[in-house]
């Protein structure tokens, strides 16, 4: 083994066998900081440099993160509800199963972070940009997602009933098996979306882009549709809509 392997591999060894306290929660934030299991609920770190750190089930409920660096950061069961994270960057973060319930993402850069099955019910993320990433089975009711830029992002189970993802570009995204009963994604782009088997009922569709979108077995009923772009769209039936077709398949 070189000697980089052996580093990394002693590195990942300490971290599964750390003594009691070798994680010291009282460390001051810093790059690649190692705070397993902390309180820090309500804490000011506006500015923050955390990049890299290793934040696995601490606690930042309410916490103030505007503007931290947190790129690669690691906060895998972390609880960050209500906690401000806006203009923070979080791209490359790892959040899977967190609670980030009422928290406030606004105009975060959050490309290619993993979100899967995380609660954000009722967060804020409009205006952020969330590039490829991964919401697998995350909870998002009622989440403000107005504006963002969600590109390639995964969707794939997630739960997006009465979220407003209104003038997002959802270009490319996977919203299979997906749930947006009540959703409001009017304006949106969702060109080359796969929205097979999504639930859509009583969503606004109104004036969205869905040119070349996967709509095979979509539940539709009661979705507005008016002025909606479906422009070789595949449809529930798996029909391919015809060029210049609006507000319904032609």
């Amino acid at each position: 083994m070189s000697t980089l392997g052996r580093v990394v591999f002693g590195w990942a060894l300490w971290l599964v066998w750390a003594p009691p306290g070798a994680a010291d929660c009282g460390d001051p934030p810093a790059r690649g900081v190692l705070w397993l299991e902390c309180d820090l609920a309500g804490q000011d770190l506006q500015g923050a440099d955390l990049r890299g750190a290793v934040l696995i089930r601490s606690n930042f409920a309410g916490a103030d993160l505007r503007g931290a660096k947190l790129s690669g950061a690691d906060f895998n069961f972390a609880d960050l509800s209500g906690a401000r994270l806006e203009r923070s960057r979080l791209n490359e973060a790892r959040l899977v199963r967190a609670n980030l319930e009422n928290a406030n993402l606004q105009g975060a850069f959050v490309d290619g972070a993993k979100f899967d099955r995380a609660k954000l019910r009722q967060a804020n993320l409009q205006g952020a940009r969330l590039t490829g990433a991964s919401f697998y089975a995350a909870d998002l009711t009622g989440a403000n997602l107005q504006g963002t830029t969600l590109i390639q992002s995964n969707f794939n189970q997630a739960m997006l009933n009465e979220a407003n993802l209104g003038a997002s570009d959802l270009t490319g995204a996977n919203l299979q098996d997906a749930s947006l009963e009540d959703a409001i994604l009017k304006g949106a782009i969702l060109h080359k979306a796969n929205l097979e088997r999504a639930n859509l009922l009583f969503a606004d569709l109104s004036e969205t882009d869905l040119t070349s979108a996967y709509l095979v077995n979509a539940h539709l009923s009661d979705t507005r549709l008016e002025g909606a772009r479906l422009d070789k769209a595949m449809w529930v039936d798996r029909r391919r809509c015809r060029t210049e077709s609006v507000g319904e398949c032609r």
